[in-house]
């Protein structure tokens, strides 16, 4: 998949509709088979009856705020939703806000200070985390420098999982870097040394800890709806093109044995046993020289993936980073801390949040609807143009990602002026993001319902989507 750079002129510019994706993820499309309890291939749950797609694209979502629109009136705008929010499928205790985007006034508040289990919308914080802490132009490099004796090289992993088997694609963010090209540059560098025959090593100690969390579903990883965490990776560790299962077991090592595959490939003599996958793993020396060296996509292109696609293992990746950059391990519980340290350096006020890992798998991360709502109208701030790409990676309602099938039907209306992020897990349904009201003003809202009645997991999603729809009607000022 292709996606632009993106533009960091300011966060009004990022709230116009950009090109996006069209994929779906798993963990969202369709709710109930993303749980954190075992079987992880649960029945789907019944879909919205099928309706035909608009002939044209919806006209440009959320124009850049600004102060001409009136304010929606609390009264007015609470009593619309109300009766919404007393949806049964949404549970017995939802929580929502609803606030200006522009000034960031509260307009509806229900629960907004109780922590709840967000499911995905806890990538919203990891992205502004990682756009904070590593910048939004950062690249991850994978890079292979010369053993300790003149007959090894070693791979070592930087943090890139979206590694293309072949040559990279300058275009894109999934395959940016080719582990092809990355196999042909060292064959160039290890000829032009007089190096005929090497060992490959692999040193991809970036990350510490555990690379499959417990809090994950036991059938998660083999589900595809992630991989094991790790610094390396070829298509986050799918085995088989176009399918989220089977993912490898050892990411990092699967990418080290294709890498001393197109190695031997180059012409270059191999030790046996690394071709027959045996590659070893070895630390590299700090002043090693590099041989060779291949980058990712940048860091904004990175979250607009996590955010469009609901990409877990991208997610948990970006969150071990920003662990490491702000000095701490590469660990599941370090990347929490990181990430909620990070968004509350941007000012946001994280009390109440929990976070049991960065992708909202982890059942037992907790966070109130007002810390979304307060990062979301940050992120609108021309003081934080480096959150430009949480805004531009947002799913567009009946257009892009996890809302490219929702938003027909009885909420079809808003296809086009809503902009969110979702999240399901068992019993938990999610929904964050912005939309422009019937006036042109734009509004930051979230709904959390984590107490979803059995069975009633799409009717949660239809309650969230009719709520959102009812702001985008609203002229209620």
């Amino acid at each position: 998949m292709r996606r632009g750079a993106v533009g960091l002129a300011g966060a009004a510019t990022a709230l116009v509709l950009l090109a996006g994706y069209a994929g779906l993820d798993v963990a969202d499309a369709v709710p109930g088979p993303l749980t954190t309890t075992p079987p992880p291939t649960a029945e789907p749950l019944p879909t919205a009856p099928a309706a035909a797609a608009p002939d044209e694209a919806p006209a440009p979502v959320l124009a850049p705020p600004g102060t001409a629109a009136p304010v929606p009136g609390t009264t007015a705008l609470q009593e619309r939703l109300a009766p919404l929010l007393a949806d049964p499928a949404l549970g017995p205790a939802p929580s929502a806000v609803v606030s200006d985007a522009l000034t960031g006034e509260v307009l509806l508040s229900l629960a907004a200070d109780a922590p709840r289990t967000p499911a995905s919308v806890t990538k919203l914080l990891t992205a502004a985390a990682a756009l904070h802490v590593l910048g939004p132009g950062s690249r991850a490099a994978t890079t292979v420098v010369r053993g300790t004796s003149p007959d090894e090289v070693v791979l070592v992993a930087g943090g890139d999982v979206l590694l293309s088997a072949g040559t990279g694609d300058p275009g894109a963010v999934a395959g940016r870097a080719g582990l092809a090209d990355l196999a042909a540059a060292t064959a160039d560098a290890l000829r032009e040394a007089g190096t005929g025959t090497v060992a490959v090593r692999l040193d991809d100690a970036l990350f510490s800890g555990p690379a499959v969390s417990p809090a994950w579903g036991a059938g998660d990883v083999a589900a595809g709806y992630v991989a094991p965490v790790a610094p390396l990776a070829v298509d986050e560790g799918r085995l088989v093109p176009g399918q989220d299962a089977p993912r490898a077991a050892d990411p990092a090592l699967e990418a080290a044995r294709t890498f001393a595959r197109l190695l031997a490939e180059q012409g270059v003599a191999v030790a046996p046993a690394d071709v027959d996958g045996g590659v070893a793993r070895a630390a590299a020396d700090s002043g090693a020289p590099v041989l060779a060296r291949v980058e990712s996509a940048t860091t904004a292109e990175q979250v607009e993936l996590v955010l469009t696609e609901s990409d877990n293992t991208l997610a948990e990746v970006l969150g071990r980073r920003v662990a490491l950059a702000t000095g701490r391990p590469g660990t599941f519980e370090d990347a929490g801390a990181a990430v909620a340290a990070a968004v509350a350096d941007l000012g946001v006020d994280v009390t109440g949040v929990q976070l049991q890992g960065v992708s909202g798998l982890g059942r037992g991360t907790r966070l109130p609807a007002r810390v979304l709502t307060d990062l979301l109208v940050l992120a609108t701030s021309d003081e934080r143009p480096e959150l430009s790409a949480l805004l531009s990676g947002l799913p567009v309602a009946g257009v892009t990602g996890t809302l490219a099938e929702r938003y027909r039907g009885e909420s079809a209306a808003a296809a086009g002026v809503v902009r969110a992020k979702t999240g399901t897990l068992t019993g938990v349904s999610s929904l964050a993001g912005y939309v422009r009201d019937a006036d042109g003003r734009v509004l930051a809202f979230a709904v959390l319902s984590d107490a979803v009645p059995a069975g009633a997991s799409w009717g949660a999603r239809r309650a969230e989507d009719a709520l959102a729809a009812a702001l985008a009607a609203c002229g209620c000022s």
